[in-house]
């Protein structure tokens, strides 16, 4: 966002327009809201800035607050820029929750602006009155409450500073209505330094000479990459390292875009239902390199047993997680855009040919057990794995992929093909059911160059089926691949797999999404064959604007290989006999 040429004089507004211009001296393009009392005055000083003379915001009024929130994940996570929400107090400011939830566990840089009764009648129980900032400081980077107008500049600027700033997250703020009448002698301010926040650390020199010297002697290295090379637009440096140092790469969920699929040095996806071969080697290699990466549960299994054979570097721009999940050798605690070209400069040619071929064995026998029968079936109904390579056969790399969260995320995940960065949205670390749609609305409007496919089941989609509603009224083009099965099927695959087969609340009766797609004006094509999925999805793609393809899943399609929870990271399951 363009934050150049601005105006810095000062000027008397209310603080309705004050937040306006703040927002604008940041170089907000767009925001995602839902009007109410509390915020009324916001929402009136609005109607200038998104029309006539004074325009210089697009509002998407979505459909419920909580979309609001996944729809500026999905804007952050594509464009590199803060995402806006603007919701009202009470039950408007607490829907907003689980989206701040979610953005916190997965570093995603997204501001929360929400109305409140004045600060006369805090503490009185008033009319949707909530302790919005007690509420959401647990689950966010910052929260605060502006209690009057004079503290505009400075906390929409602090808050966004520390939001984009260091390891990314969520900011929320509390607009009391009498900040937002009150009158004000506004100037832009531009904060760029918190005492006490250390967004960049300074790189320890030393700390990188020791990981070269540890990455020269390495017989078996793997690097495990992460989101944090996407956040801080290290792709170009991960790539240089990689290449220099000859070491394979596996990628987490939310780093699979910051490595291009076809890349020769690309293993796989790491973690639970990721690649077996990258997970096999784990508890092999003689050095790991885990760059932007936080060693969640879901990819490393039981900690006890994972990869204590190796030496562990760890770079991460954020200090609380070293050794928090698995203890590092060296620690280079720095922006990754940083650090990957220091440690780089000091490293030798490498060749590990030999290493890199032992993983050739293991890709083979996942791609005859698991792969090959997952997205070319040869009889039977549809697989979630053969409409997921077919979209991704037919986008050829260059589409954003959005998934909900379940089978639908798993399968998307690990037959989508990336060439591009920031080509990624999903719920990773809270895994919200529901953030599929909204985020793909999102996502349209920050990447609006970009075809945007969402991979939703049937239950996700009717957690956020009203946004569709949002989908109408802007013609988002978000290309919706619905895989119904009937199921809430992850739930249904460990009710098999672990509780005996007791599926217990797990079949679901469904509505008839066409009829759905018809009152929304939204196009739509059912599948139930696989000999008229490619034409569907050809279709699909061709269509200008939003499109439902439904497709008729076989009921009990599980996905596999599978880490089983509490396991060690290489008992993989590549058959649920096995």
């Amino acid at each position: 966002m363009d934050r150049t040429g601005l105006n810095e004089r000062t000027q008397t507004v209310t603080g309705s327009e004050a937040l306006m211009l703040a927002l604008q001296a940041e170089g907000v393009k767009t925001i995602f809201g839902y009007p109410g009392g509390s915020i009324m005055p916001v929402y009136d000083a609005l109607y200038d800035y998104t029309r006539g003379p004074k325009k210089c915001f697009e509002h998407i009024l979505v459909r419920h607050e909580q979309a609001a929130t996944h729809a500026a994940e999905g804007y952050a996570r594509v464009s590199g820029e803060v995402g806006v929400t603007l919701v009202t107090s009470g039950p408007g400011a607490t829907n907003t929750l689980t989206g701040v939830a979610d953005a916190m566990l997965d570093s995603t840089p997204i501001m929360v602006i929400a109305g409140q009764v004045p600060i006369a009648a805090l503490g009185t129980d008033a009319f949707q009155e909530v302790d919005l900032v007690g509420l959401a400081q647990p689950i966010s980077k910052w929260s605060y409450q502006i209690r009057h107008a004079e503290d505009i500049a400075w906390a929409v600027s602090r808050a966004f500073y520390i939001a984009r700033s260091g390891r990314p997250g969520p900011v929320v703020l509390d607009f009391p209505k009498n900040a937002q009448t009150e009158t004000v002698d506004f100037k832009p301010q531009h904060v760029n330094f918190v005492r006490s926040y250390v967004a960049y650390p300074k790189l320890d020199e030393e700390a990188v000479k020791e990981a070269a010297r540890l990455i020269n002697s390495a017989k078996k290295p793997l690097a495990l990459v992460g989101q944090g090379v996407e956040l801080g637009n290290a792709q170009d440096e991960l790539v240089a390292f990689l290449e220099k140092a000859d070491i394979p790469a596996g990628r987490t969920m939310l780093g699979l875009s910051a490595l291009p699929s076809p890349h020769r040095l690309n293993v796989g996806m790491l973690g639970m239902h990721g690649n077996y071969a990258p997970n096999i080697k784990e508890q092999e290699c003689d050095l790991l390199i885990a760059i932007g990466m936080r060693f969640s549960d879901r990819v490393t299994g039981n900690t006890k047993t994972y990869a204590k054979q190796a030496k562990v570097i760890h770079l991460d721009i954020d200090h609380s997680e070293i050794d928090k999940n698995v203890k590092a050798d060296v620690a280079v605690i720095a922006d990754c855009k940083e650090s990957l070209p220091a440690i780089t400069a000091l490293i030798d040619k490498g060749n590990h040919q030999q290493w890199r071929d032992s993983f050739k064995p293991l890709q083979q026998k996942e791609m005859e057990k698991v792969i090959e029968p997952a997205i070319h079936p040869k009889e039977g109904p549809l697989l979630m794995g053969e409409v997921v390579n077919a979209v991704a056969e037919a986008t050829q790399g260059d589409a954003i992929l959005v998934t909900d969260v379940g089978q639908n995320q798993l399968f998307a995940t690990r037959y989508f093909k990336y060439l591009q960065k920031r080509s990624i949205c999903t719920s990773g670390g809270l895994g919200t059911m529901g953030y599929g749609m909204p985020a793909a609305i999102g996502a349209t409007f920050g990447a609006p160059d970009r075809t945007v496919c969402c991979f939703t089941g049937d239950g996700g989609f009717q957690m956020c089926i009203e946004e569709l509603g949002t989908i109408m009224e802007q013609q988002a083009p978000v290309k919706m691949i619905l895989m119904n099965n009937n199921y809430l099927g992850n739930v249904r695959q460990w009710q098999d797999m672990f509780w005996q087969r007791r599926k217990s609340f797990t079949k679901m009766m469904n509505p008839c999404y066409e009829l759905i797609a018809k009152g929304y004006g939204i196009a739509y094509e059912a599948v139930t064959d696989r000999s008229t999925l490619h034409d569907a999805v050809r279709r699909m793609l061709e269509t200008k604007g939003p499109f439902i393809l439904e497709c008729a899943i076989k009921e009990d399609d599980d996905v596999l290989p599978m880490t089983p929870p509490g396991k060690n990271v290489d008992d993989m399951m590549l058959s649920v006999e096995s």
